[in-house]
């Protein structure tokens, strides 16, 4: 009876695993960037298992092509208390130079509030495009877990465990006001995705890059 007992036992803690799991693929093998490509100024390299960025700007993107119906994961931590990168998604076509994916895609930015910057700019909002739901941000070196979800023309952002974006393609955005803003129009459904090198004064690590599909 006895056996049987933590037989049942074993088998609910099992059970109880979350189904999407064993779903992650990571994108970020923790040893080399070969699955990724850099355009732009700066570089990118892999430090004790994490990305490290170096000067900027520039962007490394992923070559496995465009994504889209899925939750793109990354897990990152600022240098200092304040540094600036962000995460290029919806790029409508591989990057060739840095400017495209700033002017085309969304940069989901990974900031904080700088003085005299406002909420458009803070760690969860599409860059000049859309103000905060919450601000979960953990500055300095701290690990951070931004989920993006690419649900069709929506995308959501949840920063540890809060949702600071929620925006549908064609909803109303400010007009564009500086010419590093992004264009503003609608975003592809698919598109590729990188990760920003911003400065020599903008230290930024990533440990981990992986995405699900939606089901």
């Amino acid at each position: 009876m006895k056996r049987y007992a933590i037989l049942a036992a074993m088998t609910a803690a099992f059970c109880s695993t979350p189904a999407w799991a064993a779903d992650w693929r990571q994108v970020f093998n923790g040893k080399d960037l070969s699955d990724w490509k850099h355009v732009g100024p700066g570089y990118m390299s892999v430090e004790d298992g994490l990305i490290r960025t170096h000067g900027g700007m520039g962007l490394l993107y992923w070559t496995g092509g465009p994504i889209g119906d899925c939750v793109l994961r990354v897990v990152y931590k600022m240098r200092d208390e304040n540094d600036n990168s962000g995460v290029f998604i919806r790029i409508p076509s591989e990057p060739a130079e840095p400017w495209m994916p700033v002017n085309k895609g969304y940069e989901v930015q990974i900031d904080n509030i700088a003085q005299g910057e406002d909420e458009y700019h803070i760690t969860g909002t599409l860059y000049s495009l859309t103000k905060p739901l919450s601000k979960p941000g953990k500055p300095g070196p701290k690990w951070n877990t931004m989920d993006i979800t690419l649900d069709g023309p929506r995308t959501i952002v949840v920063v540890n465990g809060q949702k600071v974006t929620d925006y549908t393609e064609g909803q109303p955005v400010p007009p564009k006001k500086l010419s590093f803003e992004p264009d503003r129009g609608r975003r592809p459904d698919k598109g590729w995705f990188g990760l920003q090198n911003h400065s020599d004064n903008d230290i930024v690590f990533f440990k981990e890059v992986a995405l699900k599909p939606l089901k």
